[in-house]
């Protein structure tokens, strides 16, 4: 039962150097809140936690699995507050002022710095759409609600992620409302006489059963939900009751069992690591790998060799001692590098990166962490964080309802750094661009069906999503005679048994629709080198392209075009203008570019200029069309909102304007 009859857990030989949890009792709290005795080897277990985060992170191919070291943070956060808690109650002590004063000044000043800063830094550095989109997570993250807005975008390990600044503060917010709920829990369990072992066993077994049962289904809600996740720290949580209420289950331990132990939970974690990937379904069954290893790691005490050898040793507490800021700083720097960097980052970048990130994160344990522990008022220095915080959450949500504040760029940029482009509305969605998901005869009747009435020449454009951003530009230099029909589809690439089942049976309609809608001219374009295909000669691509060249030419086609690749960038076009002008010493918006281009792009250029005029079609240089000696195109005319491309590469109405001229100057087409 929970209370003063139950064991009371040991105060005695305190450290003066404890972090997150287990830090050093405050002067105006210490007579109310019982805390586990100091143990350094929980540091060093942080430090392994957040060292595999960061690897991950940073050097992903190292570490496949790093991003577990996650769930190791929940069970030692689960331990060490329910350690307080239990020790509280049983002295009859437990207050829930105190409780909560502590956990803001352990949190919020580390977490204040850094979403400071982030939001000051982007305010020079981030696109209207970019900043937009930080001040909708600063609000959440001020909130400890980012698992939440998160989870209604996309998920953990999609690539749009690698572009949200704050994407880590989800497993903040896990935490913070487990430490909302829980300490309730128990303290209704203790006034209704509930043993706390049954509470933590049916609310673990809850979570954990929602959490296998609906990682298949979704597994994106599964991740970021707090019903889904808690059971990691409740797994901690039992190791508290079992240190606390059976201590002759934790003092029989021999040397024996305590190594076997804590070498059994390094094993699991290793395993973890190595096993574990962004591809498996996740959390699942595969988040016992470090939860149970974690928690055996806690168990075997500090005594075990491990524990006391290796996870003691001063460079692992150190680490452990800034884990939490650098958990806290890491991620922003990597993305920053990726925003605004023309390239992606190299390997020596990236551990600049992670060097910076420990730098700030000693700085603000020094500076910051330890000085708000030395304050003589906890309970007014929680105010105060109070405040601030909810000042941050209300800056965040003002920046994500002004639209990222255009009005911080000066004129000349502001129409680049506010860049916004409805791709969709002048390409036929969703009646002739259709996604991957439509069926495979999705298109409407009008983008295949010949209407001789409006001229004797039909043009049908077969491709993907690059394909259809093409229409536009066609639409507007074609002779008026000339009807354009259209059968795009999202991800599908106009090549016959290519690219899965969906787009074989999409590609294979259209192909059987050549005879009824009698086209003169086929134009097949496609983003070729975004499908991880080799396009070298004799290659696999190539022989089905060619097949499907040949199939055309059966169905009685008599002129077919193949555009070749367009240039693609290594960042989204708009950025890297924007980059650009801010490294001009005079501020110059360029014209055209050769920085940031994706060179496999131009290989599979020269690889078309080679194949395709060995069969049946004719091949048309997008490359030609957009760029030259000194770069490819960045805008048109004389308004540099104008861009050629909105993202990495898909055309705008302005690009697929240059395009289409350069196609309806072949005389292919008229």
């Amino acid at each position: 039962m929970l209370g003063a009859q139950a064991r009371r857990f040991n105060q005695t030989d305190q450290a003066p150097n404890m972090t997150a949890l287990s830090e050093a009792p405050q002067p105006a709290i210490k007579k109310q809140l019982s805390h586990p005795k100091y143990r350094p080897d929980i540091d060093g277990l942080r430090a392994i936690a957040v060292l595999s985060v960061v690897a991950f992170h940073a050097f992903p191919s190292l570490i496949q699995g790093g991003f577990i070291g996650v769930d190791v943070f929940f069970v030692i956060s689960g331990f060490l507050i329910s350690s307080i808690i239990f020790g509280s109650i049983d002295r009859n002590s437990f207050s829930f002022t105190d409780f909560y004063i502590r956990r803001v000044n352990r949190i919020f000043p580390a977490l204040l710095v850094m979403l400071t800063a982030t939001w000051a830094f982007g305010w020079f550095s981030l696109l209207t759409d970019e900043y937009t989109q930080l001040g909708k997570h600063m609000a959440g993250g001020a909130a400890f609600v980012s698992n939440f807005v998160l989870l209604g975008e996309s998920g953990y390990f999609d690539n749009s992620a690698e572009t949200k600044l704050l994407l880590h503060l989800w497993s903040l917010g896990i935490e913070e409302q487990f430490y909302l709920i829980w300490p309730l829990l128990v303290w209704v369990a203790w006034k209704g006489k509930i043993n706390a072992l049954i509470s933590i066993a049916l609310v673990g077994a809850i979570s954990f059963t929602l959490n296998v049962m609906s990682v298949q289904a979704d597994p994106v809600a599964t991740f970021y939900s707090p019903q889904t996740r808690f059971w990691e720290l409740l797994v901690g949580s039992l190791l508290a009751y079992m240190s606390l209420r059976k201590p002759e289950w934790r003092d029989a331990s021999t040397p024996a069992i305590r190594n076997t132990l804590s070498m059994t939970g390094l094993f699991l974690l290793v395993a973890g690591f190595a096993l574990t990937s962004k591809s498996n379904l996740f959390p699942g069954w595969w988040a016992l790998l470090p939860t149970i290893g974690a928690a055996l790691i806690i168990a075997a005490g500090p005594f075990a060799w491990l524990n006391r050898s290796v996870l003691s040793s001063r460079l692992m507490v150190w680490v452990g001692l800034i884990s939490f800021p650098l958990y806290l700083w890491h991620w922003p720097l990597l993305t920053f590098q990726r925003i605004l960097s023309s390239e992606p980052p190299s390997a020596l970048a990236r551990g600049l990166a992670v060097a910076a990130a420990i730098l700030l994160a000693w700085i603000t344990y020094h500076f910051v962490e330890k000085f708000i522990r030395r304050r003589a008022s906890p309970r007014k220095v929680a105010v105060i964080l109070t405040l601030a915080m909810a000042g941050i959450a209300a800056g965040g949500f003002a920046t994500f309802k002004l639209n990222g504040i255009p009005s911080r760029f000066p004129a000349e940029i502001k129409e680049i750094a506010d860049f916004k482009y409805e791709f969709l509305k002048d390409a036929r969605n969703p009646e002739c661009w259709i996604s991957i998901t439509a069926p495979y005869d999705g298109f409407a009747p009008k983008c295949l069906e010949a209407d001789v009435k409006n001229g004797n020449e039909r043009v049908l454009i077969w491709g993907d999503s690059h394909a259809a951003r093409l229409y536009p530009g066609l639409a507007s230099v074609v002779d008026k005679r000339v009807r354009l029909l259209q059968t795009t589809r999202s991800s599908c690439p106009p090549i016959l048994d290519f690219a899965g089942p969906v787009c074989t049976n999409s590609n294979n309609y259209v192909l059987s629709r050549l005879k009824d809608s009698s086209p003169s001219t086929v134009i097949l374009f496609g983003a070729w080198g975004r499908y991880g295909v080799d396009w070298s000669t004799g290659s696999d691509a190539q022989q089905k392209l060619i097949h499907t060249i040949d199939a055309i030419s059966e169905a009685g086609v008599k002129n077919i075009v193949v555009l070749g690749p367009s240039p693609e960038w290594k960042l989204p076009l708009p950025n890297l203008v924007f980059n650009a002008w801010k490294s001009d010493f005079v501020h110059r918006i360029p014209r055209k570019m050769s920085a940031g281009l994706n060179p496999e792009t131009k290989t599979i250029d020269d690889q078309f200029r080679e194949l395709i005029p060995k069969t049946k079609a004719s091949l048309i240089a997008v490359y030609d069309a957009l760029c030259d000696s000194e770069g490819c195109i960045t805008y048109t005319g004389e308004t540099p909102s104008n861009l050629t491309t909105w993202d990495y590469g898909h055309l705008t109405t302005e690009g697929a304007k240059i395009v289409a001229k350069k196609i309806v100057d072949s005389d292919l087409i008229h």
